[in-house]
């Protein structure tokens, strides 16, 4: 192995951890809010449905914070399609600070203002966030070592919901901070980390001749671009997009009522629980994603990738019923779904996009497919958790998530067998530049 070899394997090994831990960061402006119950509130009735005719939607404080993020968040994903697509190398690290800087700002806001406008300080905050991820994922797509580079980035999501959720009752628990405070102070104690972080990512080298041979090139995509790739697959894109989106949905509430899915399951007092069963799931889910680097043929990697996704849904099925009928304990039960439903998610991030542009041959990347899939996702999450707290008033969290598990795991597992079939179909006849690398020639 020679200098530049080693080298190149470590700016890349440094790439990860710099991308792992800025994302690490993110969600430390983003997730602490959730760590706490804002109970001893009065619920909000939302009146605009009421006034058009339709039932009136009653939310509570923690639901309705959950909720005005959560749009900010969706709409950034919407925003991300253009703006993530589009952006030029040279801007990343600076788009990032920025973004995060917002952020925290929105969080002093969410601090010391009045209740009444609390939810709108919780928009804010999520306006921006939804976009770092495409920013960072977008220094390591187009390489051989994507999916190990990439697995690390998506460990952080996993780790960091559940740590940053324990920082949070931390503070208010031990320290005796207030909840409105905490995610505000969250913030600041990961600026530093930050911005060493984001440091260590604008140096990420570009891909190499190798990655192109490989994984093919890739560019920014303006609006006739983005549109070509989706009509090119749209068949397959739709149901992959439909896994994607039910996955967003279960995670979402599985990150957001943590606390309440522990509380119903009878551990109330055990704040480092959290960051001990992602901890868990975020090993094993890193090492089966991680592991697709193996296999060089895009095509397979697809194939084989879809398979082990099936299996995980199968797993994610099993893990509700068992709960159900008693015969999981609640770490057990948070480790077995938490890895049936991150693995899925991450594999569309590590694996699933990055070789269908690859085996597509075409210019493109990573950005468009995944804030396409987020914004869809993140919608959905928004319209079952309104419609969650307009049929259900016993504050149970418990029953409904296990049901949902159920219904979306079978549902998920039919449309991955559809879509194994469609593009194992139209991707086997590629171009003259991409048969190459689909036949794992170097």
């Amino acid at each position: 192995m020679n200098t530049s070899t080693r080298n190149s394997k470590l700016h890349l090994a440094i790439a990860a951890v710099a991308a792992f831990a800025t994302y690490f960061c993110m969600y430390a402006f983003r997730k602490p809010f959730t760590a706490a119950t804002y109970e001893g509130y009065p619920d909000v009735e939302l009146g605009l449905l009421k006034l058009a005719g339709g039932p009136a939607i009653v939310l509570g404080l923690k639901t309705l914070l959950v909720v005005s993020q959560l749009t900010g968040y969706m709409l950034s994903k919407v925003i991300g399609i253009k703006v993530v697509s589009e952006m030029t190398t040279r801007n990343r690290a600076g788009t990032i600070i920025a973004l995060i800087a917002f952020a925290e700002f929105a969080l002093i806001g969410f601090a010391f203002v009045p209740v009444g406008w609390k939810p709108l300080m919780m928009f804010l905050n999520g306006l921006p966030l939804g976009m770092v991820f495409g920013l960072v994922m977008s220094y390591l797509e187009g390489r051989r070592q994507t999916e190990a580079m990439s697995a690390v980035l998506c460990a952080s999501f996993i780790m960091s919901s559940g740590a940053v959720k324990s920082i949070g009752q931390w503070l208010i628990q031990d320290m005796g901070v207030d909840e409105f405070l905490m995610p505000m102070l969250a913030g600041l104690l990961f600026l530093p980390v930050l911005f060493v972080s984001v440091w260590g990512l604008q140096r990420t080298p570009l891909p190499d001749e190798s990655d192109l041979h490989a994984r093919s090139e890739r560019k920014a995509m303006d609006r006739s671009a983005r549109w070509s790739f989706f009509a090119s697959f749209w068949p397959g894109l739709c149901m992959i997009l439909f896994v994607y989106m039910a996955i967003t949905l279960l995670r979402a509430i599985r990150d957001d009522f943590g606390v309440e899915l522990w509380r119903d399951m009878g551990v109330t007092e055990e704040p480092w629980g959290y960051a001990v069963s992602e901890f868990i799931v975020a090993i094993c889910v890193t090492a089966l994603s991680a592991s697709a680097i193996w296999i060089s043929n895009n095509l397979a990697a697809l194939g084989v990738t879809f398979g082990m996704m099936c299996v995980s849904f199968v797993l994610v099925a099993a893990s509700a019923v068992m709960q159900h009928l008693g015969w999981l304990g609640p770490l057990s039960f948070m480790v077995a779904c938490g890895i049936g439903l991150y693995f899925p998610y991450v594999a569309f991030h590590t694996t699933i996009f990055e070789r269908l542009v690859a085996a597509s041959g075409r210019a493109a990347n990573l950005g468009f497919m995944l804030y396409l899939a987020d914004s869809l996702g993140y919608l959905g999450y928004g319209v079952v958790l309104v419609a969650r707290n307009t049929v259900e008033k016993d504050g149970e969290v418990l029953p409904y998530f296990l049901q949902l598990l159920v219904v979306i795991a079978v549902l998920s597992f039919i449309s991955l067998l559809l879509a194994i079939l469609y593009f194992q179909r139209v991707l086997r006849i590629p171009n003259d530049r991409n048969r190459k690398a689909l036949g794992g020639e170097s």
